[in-house]
C-alpha cells in the first residue's frame, strides 16, 4: 500500500469571519491510499485553531509508518502522535478504500446500514445585520430550514441585531448560534436571555472551564452545546449532566470510528448531538455526512462556503446532505461530474428530521 498527496488551496465564496478569527481561504492536503489497484482518497484542512498547517501535516504523513493494508492502517492510527485532523484525514482515505473495495459505502461499514436525506445548518459569519438578514433570506428560498449564527462581535447589540434579522428573514428556520467562545459566563446569560427562541448555542464560553459551561448551562433559557471543550469520550464524561448536548466533529475527534465512540458516550448520558464540520470540501465533510443519522443537529455546510468545491457527491445546495449511494465516502472529483453537485440521489426518501431531546505506507516523493 502506498500514499500519495497533494496540497489544493480551498478560497472561500467571501470572507468567512467568526469572533477569534476571520478567513477567506484555506489550504487543503487531499491524500490518496493506493492498494491492490482500488484507490482511497482522504483530506486534512489548515487549521490555525488545532495547529495544523501545511508542513506539519505533510511532516506528519512523511513519517507514518508502513502498513500492508488500509486494515492495519487503521489499527495502527490511534498509537500514533498526530493531531487529531490528520488522522481524520487518514482514517477517511482507509475506510473509503474499503468501502470501494467492498462495495460498500462508509456508513454501512461503519454499522450505519440505513441513510436518508438530512437537512443541514448553513452558517452566516459575523457580518452587519442586515447583510445577514439579505443571506437567509436567500437560503430560506433555497430551501433550507436551519441556519446557524456566528456571534461574537463586540457590541452585544449587533449580536442579538444579527440573530433578529435572520430570525425575520425566515421565521420557520431553525437557529443555532455560535460565539465560538467569545463571551463571559455572565455575558452569555445576559445575551441569550435576549434571544430565548434559538434551538441550541455552541460553547458561549472559552473552553477549559466547564464549570464555567455548567454555570451558563444551569441559566440559560437556550440549550447549551459543548464543542471546543468536548474532543474525546472522556470528555463527555466530564461533560454529562453540565450541558445539554456536544458538536462531534470527525476532524476534531480523530477519525469516524472515534467521532462515534463520542457519539455512543454522548448518547449514553442522554445528551443531544450536532454533527460540525470544518471549512473543507466535500471530500473533507464526507466522513460526517455519512454519520448524520446519529445526530439532532446537522451542520455540514463547510463544502458550501467554498468558492467552488473541487470534489462532489454529498449535496448540501438545497439545505439538504444526499449521499451518492457509491461505494466508500461517494464522492468524485468535479471535473468528474461536470461540476454537477445534484449529481448525487442514490440515497432516496424524504429528509430526515430529528426528533426532541432526549508492502506499506510510502512518502509521495517515494511513490513513484
Amino acid at each position: 500500500m502506498k500514499l500519495t498527496w497533494s496540497v489544493v488551496p480551498l478560497p472561500l465564496r467571501e470572507p468567512f469571519r467568526i469572533s477569534r478569527s476571520v478567513m477567506s481561504t484555506r489550504d487543503a492536503v487531499q491524500l490518496v491510499l493506493h492498494h491492490d489497484g482500488v484507490s482511497g482518497y482522504g483530506e486534512i484542512v489548515t487549521s490555525a485553531y488545532y495547529g495544523l498547517d501545511v508542513p506539519g501535516i505533510v511532516a506528519a504523513l512523511t513519517g507514518l509508518p508502513a502498513c500492508p493494508d488500509p486494515e492495519t492502517l487503521l489499527a495502527e492510527l490511534p498509537d500514533l502522535p498526530y493531531p487529531p485532523g490528520v488522522l481524520a484525514g487518514l482514517d477517511a482515505a482507509a475506510f473509503d478504500l474499503m468501502g470501494k473495495r467492498d462495495g460498500l459505502p462508509v456508513h454501512r461499514l461503519a454499522g450505519h446500514p440505513e441513510w436518508r436525506p438530512v437537512p443541514t445548518a448553513y452558517t452566516i459569519g459575523i457580518c452587519d445585520p442586515s447583510r445577514a438578514g439579505e443571506t437567509a433570506r436567500d437560503l430560506g428560498e433555497r430551501g433550507f430550514t436551519v441556519l446557524k449564527v456566528k456571534l461574537g462581535s463586540p457590541d452585544e447589540d449587533d449580536d442579538v441585531a444579527r440573530v433578529a434579522a435572520v430570525r425575520a428573514a425566515v421565521p420557520g428556520a431553525r437557529l443555532l448560534l455560535d460565539p465560538n467562545g467569545a463571551w463571559t459566563a455572565e455575558q452569555a446569560v445576559r445575551i441569550l436571555e435576549r434571544m430565548p427562541y434559538a434551538d441550541a448555542v455552541e460553547q458561549p464560553v472559552p473552553p477549559g472551564r466547564p464549570d464555567l459551561l455548567a454555570w451558563v448551562s444551569e441559566r440559560s433559557p437556550t440549550p447549551v452545546i459543548a464543542d471546543e471543550d468536548a474532543v474525546d469520550a472522556a470528555d463527555v464524561e466530564r461533560l454529562a449532566g453540565a450541558v445539554a448536548g456536544v458538536n462531534v466533529k470527525v476532524a476534531k475527534c480523530g477519525g469516524v470510528r472515534a467521532a462515534l465512540r463520542v457519539i455512543d458516550a454522548a448518547r449514553g448520558h442522554g445528551m443531544n448531538v450536532m454533527l460540525g464540520c470544518l471549512v473543507a470540501s466535500s471530500l473533507g465533510v464526507a466522513p460526517a455526512a455519512h454519520l448524520a443519522g446519529h445526530a439532532r443537529w446537522t451542520d455540514l455546510d463547510g463544502h458550501l462556503l467554498l468558492a467552488r468545491d473541487p470534489w462532489t457527491g454529498i449535496g448540501g445546495e438545497d439545505g439538504v446532505l444526499r449521499l451518492s449511494g457509491r461505494p466508500g465516502l461517494g464522492v468524485r472529483r468535479a471535473e468528474e461530474t461536470g461540476g454537477e453537485e445534484n449529481e448525487t440521489g442514490g440515497e432516496e426518501g424524504a429528509p430526515w428530521h430529528p426528533g426532541p431531546p432526549g508492502p506499506g505506507v510510502r512518502r509521495a516523493d517515494e511513490a513513484g
